[in-house]
C-alpha cells in the first residue's frame, strides 16, 4: 500500500498500515494547522493539540493507552511556556513546573508514585 500524501490545504486522516485512524487535523500552505489529534491503534486518544505554520502552540496534552493523562503544557513559538505537568500511569502527579522559551524556570516538584513529595529545584531563568 502506498503511503498517504496529506494535501497542501485541507482536511487529513491519516491511518496506520492497517487502516485504523492514526491522525486527523488540517492542512494550510502544506503546513500542519489547527487542532490535531493523533490515536493510539486501539482507538484511543493519544494526543491533541494545535499547530500554526506546522508548529506547536497552545495548550497539549498526551494519555497513556489506557486513557490516563499522562502530560499536559503550552507552547509558543513551537518551544514549551508556562505550566507543566506529568503524571504516572497510576494517575498521580509526577512532576510539576514553568518553562520559559523551551527552558525549565522557577520551581519544580518531583513527586513518589505514590504522592510523596521526593525532589524540589529551582532552576534560573537565563
Amino acid at each position: 500500500m502506498e503511503k498517504q500524501k496529506p494535501p497542501q490545504n485541507g482536511p487529513w486522516r491519516g491511518t496506520f498500515t492497517d487502516g485504523k485512524l492514526e491522525s486527523e487535523g488540517q492542512y494550510k500552505d502544506g503546513e500542519k494547522s489547527g487542532d490535531w489529534t493523533y490515536y493510539f491503534r486501539n482507538g484511543q486518544v493519544k494526543a491533541k493539540g494545535a499547530y500554526q505554520d506546522g508548529q506547536f502552540t497552545g495548550l497539549w496534552q498526551w494519555w497513556g493507552e489506557n486513557g490516563q493523562l499522562r502530560q499536559q503544557g503550552s507552547f509558543v513559538d513551537n518551544q514549551q511556556d508556562g505550566l507543566w505537568k506529568r503524571w504516572f500511569d497510576n494517575g498521580q502527579l509526577w512532576d510539576e513546573g514553568e518553562y520559559a522559551a523551551g527552558k525549565k524556570v522557577g520551581p519544580w516538584k518531583t513527586y513518589s508514585k505514590q504522592g510523596e513529595l521526593t525532589k524540589e529545584k529551582t532552576y534560573k531563568a537565563d
